[in-house]
C-alpha cells in the first residue's frame, strides 16, 4: 500500500462526537493503509498528494444493518403502501424462491455499489436466508463480492428454527434450520472468514432474525452462549412495530427488552436493529446495560413504523449506529440518505436540536463501528485505518453553504465522491468504481426482476 497526502481540504469530519467531531487542520497523511497525521502537514520527499480544495473529508461510513438480498425487491406493488407485517409475508417471504447463486451475487453487487457510491466502506449485512440443503454457499458468495469491491465486510449470518404463524405454506427456500445445524453453519463461518482484528476486512455476527417470531425462547441462551464461546457479537430485529411488543405481553407477560434480558440477550456485545417500540424505562435498560442500537429511519418511515427513540438513547450514553435496512423497504439504501433523514426526523418530533448534524455523522461512522467492534475503523484520527472519502461540493445543491464541512448530510441528494479509499487503497474515482460496469449490471437487474413479475 502506497503512502500519500490528501491535503487542502475545506473541513475534516473526524466521526467523533461533540466538539472533536471537526479536525484541527486541512491534511492528512496516509501510511501503509493507516492514518498517520491530521493536521496542516507538508508534503514529504516522493510523497503522492491528493487535491482536496473545495472538498470535505468524512471517514467511510459504517453501515450496521443491511438486507443485500433485498437488493432486487424494490418497490413490489403487493407490498408498497404495507407495514411491517404485512410486507414481511408479501415481500421477503413470498420473495425468497428467487434467492438463489446468481441473484444474491447480483443482488450484492448492486447493493454494494450503491453504498460504496455513497460513501460507505463497512457494511453489515443481516442475510437470512438459508434454509435446509441448500445448493449454494451464500455466505461466502457474499463476502467474494465485497472483497471485489474492496470493502469490509461483516455478515450477520441470520436464521430461523421456526416460522411464523402468520406465514402460511412459505416457499421451501424459507423452511427453518434446526438449532444444530444453524450453529455448525456459523461455527465454519466463523472458522473461514472471521478476523477478531479492530481494523478486520471480515467479521460474522451471530444474528437469528428475530429472538421473539423465528427462533424457541429456550435457544436463545444456547445461541448467546455459543455466540461468546466464539468471541462473536449477536444482533437481531426487534421492537420494530406494536407486534412484537403486543406478543411479549400476550405470549411472555413482559415486554420485548425484559424478554431478552432474561434471556441473555442483553450487553455490550449485542445490537438490535429499529427498536422503534420502545418506552423510556426500556431506552434506561439499553444504555445502562451497552446494549446498541441499529437506527434505520428511512425504512422505518416506509413501512409506518415510527420513529426510534435513537436520540433519547445517545443523550443517555448509549451506543447508536446507523443502518439502510434492505433495499425491500428502502429504495434509496445509501448512507447519505440514511444520515440525511436520521438528522431531519428526530427533529420533527422532539426540536430543531435534538440530533446535529455532527450527532448523525459519528453515528453512521464511529458510531456503527463501535456496534460491530471494530475499534480502528471509524474515526479520522492517528493510528486508524485510512477509510476516507473526498466528498466534492461541486453541485450547485452546495452553493451557498455557510458551513461546508455538513454538506453531504444537511443538503442530501447523491453526493458526488472524488476519492474514496478503503484502508488506504482507492475505492472509488470521481463518483465511479473502478473496474464495474454500470450498464452491465443495469441490464441484468432488468432481467432478473422480470423473471419475478408473475
Amino acid at each position: 500500500m502506497t503512502s500519500f497526502l490528501i491535503r487542502n481540504a475545506t473541513a475534516i469530519m473526524t466521526g467523533l462526537p461533540g466538539a472533536a467531531a471537526r479536525a484541527t487542520g486541512s491534511d492528512i497523511r496516509v501510511k501503509a493503509g493507516v492514518i498517520a497525521a491530521v493536521g496542516n502537514l507538508a508534503p514529504e520527499p516522493g510523497e503522492q498528494v491528493h487535491d482536496a480544495t473545495d472538498c470535505v473529508v468524512y471517514p467511510g461510513w459504517v453501515n450496521t444493518h443491511h438486507h443485500l438480498f433485498q437488493t432486487l425487491q424494490k418497490g413490489i406493488p403487493a407490498g408498497i403502501n404495507l407495514q411491517l407485517a404485512p410486507w414481511l409475508t408479501a415481500v421477503p417471504v413470498a420473495y425468497r424462491r428467487f434467492v438463489n447463486e446468481d441473484t444474491l451475487r447480483l443482488a450484492a453487487t448492486i447493493g454494494i455499489a450503491e453504498l460504496l457510491l455513497s460513501g460507505c466502506t463497512t457494511i453489515a449485512d443481516h442475510h437470512y436466508a438459508y434454509w435446509p440443503d441448500m445448493s449454494f454457499d451464500g455466505s461466502a458468495i457474499l463476502f467474494e463480492v465485497a472483497e471485489r469491491f474492496g470493502v469490509r465486510f461483516v455478515l450477520m449470518r441470520g436464521g430461523a428454527t421456526k416460522v411464523r404463524e402468520i406465514d402460511v405454506n412459505p416457499p421451501p427456500e424459507a423452511r427453518p434450520e434446526t438449532l444444530d445445524g444453524m450453529l455448525a453453519s456459523i461455527e465454519r463461518d466463523v472458522a473461514r472468514f472471521h478476523d477478531p482484528r479492530g481494523d478486520a476486512m471480515r467479521r460474522i455476527v451471530m444474528a437469528p432474525t428475530t429472538p421473539t417470531f423465528s427462533v424457541h425462547e429456550h435457544e436463545l441462551p444456547v445461541i448467546a452462549a455459543a455466540a461468546r464461546k466464539l468471541g462473536i457479537r449477536l444482533h437481531s430485529h426487534l421492537s420494530e412495530q406494536d407486534e412484537y411488543v403486543t406478543y411479549c405481553r400476550d405470549v411472555h407477560n413482559c415486554t420485548p427488552i425484559e424478554f431478552v434480558e432474561r434471556n441473555d440477550w442483553l450487553g455490550p456485545d449485542v445490537f438490535y436493529a429499529h427498536l422503534v417500540k420502545v418506552t423510556p424505562p426500556e431506552v434506561a435498560t439499553l444504555a445502562r446495560t451497552r446494549t446498541g442500537m441499529a437506527h434505520c429511519p428511512q425504512s422505518n418511515c416506509r413501512l409506518g413504523s415510527g420513529v426510534a427513540p435513537a436520540a433519547a438513547l445517545f443523550r443517555q450514553g448509549g451506543r447508536v449506529g446507523l443502518g439502510v435496512d434492505g433495499a425491500g423497504s428502502n429504495e434509496a439504501a445509501d448512507m447519505i440518505s440514511e444520515a440525511h433523514m436520521a438528522w431531519l426526523v428526530h427533529r420533527t418530533q422532539y426540536g430543531a436540536a435534538s440530533v446535529t448534524v455532527e450527532d448523525a455523522i459519528h453515528w453512521g461512522t464511529a458510531g456503527g463501528a463501535d456496534l460491530l467492534g471494530l475499534d480502528r475503523v471509524g474515526m479520522i484520527a492517528p493510528g486508524m485505518a485510512a477509510d476516507l472519502m473526498i466528498y466534492a461540493l461541486d453541485h450547485p445543491r452546495y452553493a451557498g453553504l455557510h458551513d461546508p464541512a455538513i454538506g453531504p448530510v444537511a443538503a442530501g441528494g447523491q453526493a458526488h465522491v472524488k476519492l474514496g479509499f478503503c484502508q488506504g487503497r482507492v475505492v472509488v474515482a470521481d463518483g465511479r468504481i473502478p473496474g464495474l460496469d454500470v450498464h452491465g449490471m443495469m441490464v441484468e437487474a432488468r432481467a432478473a426482476v422480470s423473471k419475478m413479475i408473475v
